[in-house]
């Protein structure tokens, strides 16, 4: 059976709990990109996924061909604004991010170097992906159903209410794990877990 992370990581790709509760996340890999701007209107972001997914998809088949095969995971990001307001106003022309398409412990720089290259000349796209490891370790957790619109009241609720009562404080950037695919999910079902790295 091909590596699945939402199946070997379950806990953290597949949890069921709607409100929020503590979880210890492992160092991981992932494929990174950078950048700013509302992500249903900025074309680079469009371009920036694009890119991602392009090279993770190359990087998937060459492991295959060696035997090495796995499940490409979900879109994820990193977000970020001056002020912390511009997520639950949803401010979005504000917001900075990193997606991200985690990857198997196996992969390693020369593999992500050989993908880049291969969608460079194959695809004709540039992409400025990296591979980066991240250590969230302590984190809130929370699974959110429905549009990504509606997480505002969830993550007023861990800022306002339950990092007070457990007495931490976020000691990283915004998570989000992308478990629907935006294009055929009516935004009512789309499940997003929402993590905060505290402490």
């Amino acid at each position: 059976m091909p590596y699945d992370l939402k199946k070997d990581l379950k806990q953290f790709y597949a949890p069921k709990n709607a409100d929020w509760a503590l979880v210890e996340v492992p160092e991981q890999r992932f494929l990174a990109i950078d950048g700013q701007g509302n992500p249903n209107t900025a074309e680079s972001y469009k371009r920036a996924v694009e890119a991602l997914y392009s090279v993770a998809y190359t990087i998937k088949m060459a492991a295959k061909q060696r035997g090495e095969d796995f499940v490409v995971g979900p879109l994820e990001g990193l977000w970020w604004a001056d002020d912390y307001a511009a997520f639950t106003v949803r401010a979005k022309d504000s917001w900075q991010w990193t997606m991200l398409v985690a990857q198997p412990p196996w992969i390693g720089e020369d593999e992500v170097e050989e993908a880049r290259e291969a969608v460079r000349h194959k695809k004709k796209i540039d992409a400025p992906v990296r591979l980066e490891k991240l250590a969230e370790g302590k984190c809130a957790q929370a699974l959110h159903v429905g549009s990504y619109d509606d997480e505002g009241p969830l993550l007023a609720r861990l800022h306002d209410e339950y990092l007070p009562e457990k007495g931490l404080k976020p000691t990283g950037l915004h998570h989000e794990i992308y478990l629907g695919d935006p294009r055929r999910v009516e935004p009512a079902r789309l499940k997003t877990v929402l993590r905060q790295p505290v402490g």
